[in-house]
């Protein structure tokens, strides 16, 4: 029997926040299917499947269906995410080429490939911001949706599904969960509902209670962290690893960076044959070579702690606070350690030379101290009636950031519409608009106002 035809799909929507109506615009505005838009060459009729009882009998499934329940609607993309599940269509070979009907026939293949190549396909989405599409395909030839990602990712030779992966991998455990492979949630009774699938990325936290996960979701492929083992239907994903996983060669492909700060060693002499590229490379908004290989330089110096994954070549805050503790560390004051790697810090960290940052008990005198934002405690703490120490915690930090010109009294531990009013001030600041800014404190709401 062939693959079912059931995939992510993004549901249609009338919200007419600015948002959601510049998505809807450049959906159907996209260019052809070639440089990432809707096919038209390949355009195909909806074909209908057997019962979902009959899908269930045919097909083995990875998790156990089970009805998804959202917390609260229209959140950002950036906070507690929906996964959009697919319209009946036939699956698609490289290149948007139509398949045979039924699927991709033939033996199970599973070209070799490392971790660390199946990361860097990840990244390779999520810089270029490739839009979510149930029908369309990007220029690699992999289909826009969550299951397309993945195929590419692995390196498959076509654009499989989430009721097909699991063939392509062998089930493991959540501490064997290494950075190249995924978490799995297919729903067998009904695939239009709930199905996902994620890579995973490394540990964020020594609780492994939160992860880095790449993924395709709406808007666009991100890169972030995120809950174990989703945000809903948690109990339902899967971790799979790639059967054609291989090791990588010493010297060859990018080394994965995890929870616990380490990196590759590129030594001294490999990278002192890097000039210095320049301050314009560092900073925010950079996104290149020279942030991981800086990265990894700190990381050699004692600035592991600084970061809970990477480095990786977008620059973050870790960079930053990295940089500023090695400087720091020189004995280097005011304009001299302002966290931007310069000329003489280059210099230092590619030669090995100058001193190492110091542990916090014992290190140099002034090198700082990354900030933690505290653990998110769940949107069930923010609710009408909700009487706790997380909402005072809130208050204080919304007065702290200027937005507590609604209270009247306190903060205090019982949730109220000042708290909400000042939480919907602060995610308008952040430039959200509609849903997206709806007083209540999701996860990016919370790392925001902390940091």
């Amino acid at each position: 029997m062939g693959s079912p035809v059931f995939e992510e799909f993004e549901p249609e929507s009338d919200c007419e926040c600015p948002g959601c109506v510049s998505r809807r615009w450049a959906g159907s505005n996209s260019p052809p299917a070639r440089f990432g838009g809707h096919p038209t060459a390949h355009r195909v009729a909806v074909v209908a499947t057997a019962a979902a009882a009959t899908l269930g009998a045919a097909h083995a499934a990875p998790a156990v269906a089970a009805p998804q329940i959202t917390d609260r609607p229209g959140v950002p993309a950036g906070e507690e995410p929906e996964t959009p599940q697919g319209r009946k269509a036939p699956l698609h070979g490289p290149a948007g080429q139509p398949a045979r009907p039924g699927g991709l026939a033939g033996p199970v293949k599973t070209p070799p490939t490392t971790r660390a190549d199946i990361i860097r396909r990840a990244k390779e989405w999520v810089s270029a911001e490739v839009p979510y599409s149930m029908s369309s395909y990007w220029y690699d030839g992999y289909r826009q949706d969550c299951s397309g990602f993945v195929s590419k990712a692995w390196n498959l030779q076509g654009n499989e599904w989430t009721g097909s992966l699991h063939q392509f991998g062998t089930r493991i455990t959540k501490e064997e969960l290494q950075p190249g492979d995924i978490l799995l949630f297919h729903n067998p009774s009904n695939p239009e509902k709930g199905s996902h699938v994620v890579i995973f990325g490394g540990w964020t936290d020594y609780t492994h209670s939160y992860y880095l996960v790449y993924e395709q979701t709406r808007p666009t492929t991100r890169r972030q962290t995120t809950p174990y083992a989703y945000w809903s239907n948690s109990d339902r994903y899967v971790p799979y690893r790639y059967k054609g996983l291989t090791a990588a060669a010493p010297g060859s492909g990018e080394q994965v960076g995890t929870s616990s700060g380490s990196a590759s060693k590129p030594g001294a002499a490999g990278a002192a044959a890097t000039p210095f590229p320049g301050r314009a490379a560092f900073g925010p908004g950079a996104n290149n070579p020279y942030v991981t290989q800086l990265g990894r330089l700190l990381v050699e110096r004692g600035g592991a702690r600084y970061y809970a994954s990477g480095p990786g070549p977008r620059w973050s805050a870790s960079d930053g606070w990295a940089t500023l503790a090695f400087q720091q560390a020189q004995g280097w004051r005011g304009a001299d350690a302002d966290g931007i790697p310069g000329p003489r810090t280059w210099a230092l960290l590619v030669s090995g030379q100058g001193r190492n940052i110091g542990s916090p008990a014992t290190g140099a005198a002034g090198a700082p101290t990354a900030p933690r934002v505290p653990a998110y405690p769940g949107r069930g703490m923010f609710r009408p009636g909700a009487q706790n120490a997380y909402v005072t915690q809130l208050g204080r930090q919304l007065v702290k950031k200027g937005f507590g010109k609604y209270y009247a009294t306190g903060p205090g531990p019982r949730w109220g519409e000042a708290d909400r009013r000042g939480v919907e001030a602060f995610q308008r600041a952040q430039g959200w608009r509609g849903g997206a800014a709806d007083g209540y404190p999701g996860p990016e709401t919370w790392r925001r106002l902390f940091s």
